[in-house]
């Protein structure tokens, strides 16, 4: 299976460090952050969950839960967040799901179907492509999905970014430009005439025919 943006978030049950979960039920009316990790005592992911666990606030003020998952049992991460908090003076609050038996995994399409067996004897290597993030929104539909190699650390400033786009464009019909921030002018859909534009907006400045910009509604 091929997940798209857009695409249902598969649903399950699993073991995390807080207690069974239902994913969707867990989601509720929240936007959700699943971040993948190929195995537990990994030096980038070390830094990496510290990093979460640092911005929590900024995900929660923003009506986003946290959720990490790595292929190895719930036993072994509650060990693991013990070198987080060393390593990063962060202590990770949010739950971290095991994937023991990559069901997961397999079910997000990060490793192939076919594998057998669990993830005992399984190293990093083998596991290199557990290293998604994606963004779920409250209708559990896939917004976003961004996978990176295991040498490169993940800029979780990035996805704060992106979440701030997704929910401004899903509350107003404008799309945001390269390497926009929070509070710079937006794009104007096609989808709004120039006579809405200029009701909705105030105005907007038109850059080229297909391209108009305005501030950022609110």
């Amino acid at each position: 299976m091929t997940l798209r943006i857009n695409d249902i978030a598969p649903d399950f049950e699993a073991d995390t460090t807080h207690g069974r979960i239902a994913f969707h039920e867990w989601i509720g009316d929240s936007y959700a952050i699943l971040f993948s990790h190929p195995k537990n005592f990994t030096p980038v992911c070390t830094t990496e969950l510290g990093i979460v666990a640092g911005l929590a606030s900024e995900f929660e003020r923003r009506n986003a839960k946290i959720i990490g998952i790595s292929v190895d049992p719930v036993e072994s991460h509650n060990a693991w967040k013990t070198d987080i908090e060393t390593a990063t003076g962060h202590v990770v609050s949010y739950p971290l799901i095991g994937d023991a038996d990559l069901a997961v995994a397999k079910l997000y399409d990060m490793l192939p179907a076919a594998i057998e067996g669990s993830a005992e004897g399984r190293t990093p290597a083998d596991n290199a492509t557990v290293r998604t993030v994606f963004i779920i929104g409250p209708d559990k539909r896939i917004k976003l999905s961004l996978t990176y190699p295991m040498t490169t650390g993940r800029n979780f400033d990035e996805i704060l970014r992106a979440l701030d786009s997704i929910q401004l464009t899903a509350k107003h019909q404008v799309a945001t430009p390269a390497n926009w921030k929070q509070g710079e002018d937006v794009i104007i859909t096609a989808a709004v005439s120039d006579e809405d534009a200029t009701t909705r907006f105030g105005g907007f400045e038109r850059v080229l025919p297909y391209l108009r910009k305005t501030g950022q509604p609110r």
